[in-house]
Formats: C-alpha cells, structure tokens, sequence
C-alpha cells in the first residue's frame, strides 16, 4: 500500500507588510492521507499552531476564517512536528503541497531544536498540474475547475484544501500523470517477488 500526506498549511499574514517584529507562522496544518492504488482519501485533520512571533491580523481572519482565540488553544510548531512524525510518519512517508510554499515554510520554522517534520521525498502537486495539464497559472480552485472537480469545504482552511489537492492528486493519478516514487516501486517489486 503506498501512503502519500497531502499537507496545505495556513500561516499568519497582512494586507501588506508584517508589523515590526512579526513575520510569517504556521497557524494551520492540514493533512490528509491518500492510498495512490485505491486513491482513497482518509485521516483529513485540521492541527491548530499557536504562533510565537506573531499575532492574527483581522485580514489573516477574513481570509482563511481562523481567528486569534482559535490559535491560543493550539499546539507549539514543535509538538504539530512531533504529531506529524509520531502519527503520519511524516520523516519516512513521501509527501505533496500544492506548489512549494508549504515546505519552504516548515524549513524556515525548523530551526533551532525543531527537526524539520518531512522526508525528502517531496512533491510540488501545483508543477505537476500545470505540466500534466498545460496550465501557465494553476491555483488550486482554478485547478479543480478545470478538472471538473467541486470545492469541497472552505477554501483556505488547511484540511479542507488539503483534502481538495487530493482529489486533484487522484486524477493526476488515475490519467497517469503523477510521478512514480522510485523507493515504493522498489519496495512494491521486492514485495511482489517475495524478498521483502
């Protein structure tokens, strides 16, 4: 069975810039677990993340809807990263976001005594898309329109855009335009041939 994450972050943000002594935090991980041969979508969770270096802005609340009292009962980035491994396998387990700010964003905040959460095994879902598809410009509700798919859930909320780049994942994967991951094509043939 080969497992991906599907992870859609939402982080603080402003109309323009950050206020003085503020800067971009993860506040919302959303994670979804797609199995690439049944593409069955399940585990869709939504991790609050209390920021440490920067506060909820009425613009970051129209946005994506998440408000300040809703980050306070949140978890430290360290322990979201700590659940990550601990229940998704996040540090083994090849992952996707939709383009590569999520991950760039994980590794800005991974500093320190924090273990960046994910393997290498990354993939941009949005490049794929837009490769796949032919598209110069492919956010993700563009993406799904084009694919014929509906929005499911609230745009810009980490779960529900997670599960939604899933589905946009299985389509790739059913026309068969998503990437092979050589380490599981490995697995599955050392499995099949009864060495594993």
């Amino acid at each position: 069975m080969t497992l991906l994450n599907v992870v859609y972050v939402e982080a603080t943000c402003w109309e323009g810039e950050p206020p003085s002594g503020q800067r971009n935090e993860i506040i919302e991980i959303g994670i979804v677990v797609l199995n690439l041969k049944t593409l069955e979508r399940t585990d869709k969770r939504s991790i609050m993340v209390h920021p440490e270096h920067s506060e909820i802005s009425e613009f970051c609340t129209r946005l994506t809807g998440i408000t300040a009292e809703e980050v306070a009962s949140g978890i430290t980035f360290q322990e979201a990263c700590d659940l990550l491994r601990q229940e998704y396998h996040t540090d083994s387990r090849p992952w996707a976001s939709w383009g590569d700010y999520d991950r760039k964003q994980f590794q800005s905040q991974s500093v320190g005594d924090i273990r960046y959460p994910f393997s290498s095994r990354h993939t941009n879902a949005k490049q794929v898309y837009a490769d796949a598809y032919n598209l110069k410009r492919a956010g993700m509700v563009r993406a799904l329109r084009n694919a014929g798919l509906p929005l499911e859930g609230s745009h810009h909320r980490g779960a529900d855009d997670a599960w939604n780049i899933a589905a946009l994942i299985s389509k790739m994967v059913s026309e068969g335009h998503w990437p092979t991951d050589p380490l599981q094509a490995l697995a599955d043939d050392l499995q099949e041939m009864g060495l594993q």
